[in-house]
């Protein structure tokens, strides 16, 4: 009997360091450029969000959710992010929603082109569902091991590692979406002489709204929970509040930066369900 042990070791560890190596070698100044990029848009971004007084972001939110008809919900995420100021981590939050918007659009585009590829495409749809499978399965922090490898620590990888995580989900929506299209709509566009492009845009995908929505609101949650896990490579936000806290062995910090993050989670829930599914109040 073949015995296991004499068969020789792959060498899977060093073909996958030479990769990295000749990655990181050959791809090192777009790796700069791009990384560059995305610090400018988040200092833009973290500059304009600080520049709004926290009242007014308050009273804004506050008052949106209450032309949406969510009467209940907007005292109460009024109440928690008043304290969210209170405590001094309104900073840190907004913070975390810079990391937020700036991951979340690439996932939003790149799972829109790979959700409508997979939907159109049989042999993309045997290729392509695969690597989301396994993009779901791989354990969030192993995202941020090729991200710091590439683009060194801070707010950057943070961001790209997000934003592959949180890809996944809506390019399923948007497949699943576009393949639950009812055929007679598909063929009266046929008919009236539309082609493909026109037909997936002005037919398929509006009526794949309702499940583009739902995978929103799944990768903007996701997303924050990547931003969170994030702050072990020096991403800002309210994730380095808890990585102190677990540092300094601080049990009333982690509670505080905790309740921060669920406030924040539950504000952003809310304002996505108030304008997927709410109506304005001047709207029978």
């Amino acid at each position: 009997m073949l015995d296991i042990l004499t068969i020789p070791q792959l060498p899977l560890k060093r073909l996958i360091s030479d990769f990295i190596d000749l990655l990181g070698s050959s791809f090192s100044g777009l790796f700069a450029a791009f990384a560059s990029i995305i610090q400018m848009a988040d200092t833009a971004l973290r500059q304009g969000l600080n520049s709004i007084p926290p009242a007014a972001m308050i009273l804004l939110i506050v008052g949106y959710l209450l032309c949406r008809r969510r009467g209940l919900a907007a005292p109460l995420v009024g109440l928690g992010l008043a304290m969210v100021w209170n405590i001094g981590s309104w900073g840190a939050a907004l913070d975390t929603v810079s990391l937020l918007i700036l991951a979340t659009l690439p996932a939003l585009g790149f799972g829109l082109a790979i959700g409508v590829v997979i939907a159109e495409s049989r042999w993309a749809r045997s290729l392509l569902e695969p690597v989301l499978d396994l993009m779901q399965t791989l354990p969030a922090f192993v995202y941020l091991i090729p991200s710091v490898l590439f683009f060194g620590v801070g707010a950057v990888p943070g961001v790209i590692a997000t934003a592959i995580f949180a890809l996944p989900p809506f390019a399923r929506a948007v497949a699943l979406g576009l393949s639950e299209v009812p055929a007679q709509f598909v063929e009266v566009g046929r008919s009236v002489g539309l082609t493909d492009p026109a037909l997936l845009l002005k037919v398929k995908i509006p009526l794949a709204t309702p499940y583009m929505l739902t995978g929103l609101s799944q990768t903007v949650m996701m997303s924050l929970s990547m931003v969170v896990i994030a702050s072990l490579i020096g991403a800002p936000g309210l994730g380095t509040q808890v990585v102190e806290s677990l540092s300094q062995m601080d049990f009333a910090l982690g509670i505080e930066a905790g309740l921060c993050i669920v406030i924040l989670a539950i504000t952003i829930e809310r304002i996505l369900e108030a304008g997927i599914a709410g109506r304005w109040i001047w709207k029978r």
